[in-house]
């Protein structure tokens, strides 16, 4: 009955175990996309040497520093834009039950 004073219903264990699986496999995502992407504009294919020169130990900084800013960024968007639908909807939860 708590779905009709707004609450949402409590997610079962089973539901529980496949929304934490699902975050698992996005943030597996983002870490190899973010890998993949700094590593191709930070590190030549050829290195010298084993360790990171100065300016590939830059480079790789500041690329993982804008890949986070810029995820944050999308997240809030989307996060605001599902929070207008679910206003639009009389408040019925929106995409991050919010």
């Amino acid at each position: 009955m708590s779905f009709l004073f707004g609450q949402r219903p409590q997610p079962s264990s089973a539901e529980k175990i496949a929304a934490a699986e699902a975050e698992i496999e996005m943030v597996s995502n983002m870490f190899n996309q973010l890998v993949d992407t700094c590593t191709k504009k930070c590190i030549p294919p050829q290195y010298r040497e084993a360790d990171l020169n100065k300016g590939e130990s830059v480079c790789l900084d500041r690329c993982v520093a804008k890949f986070f800013e810029v995820n944050v960024k999308v997240s809030e968007k989307m996060q605001g834009e599902a929070a207008q639908k679910g206003g639009a909807q009389g408040g019925a939860g929106g995409m991050f039950g919010q």
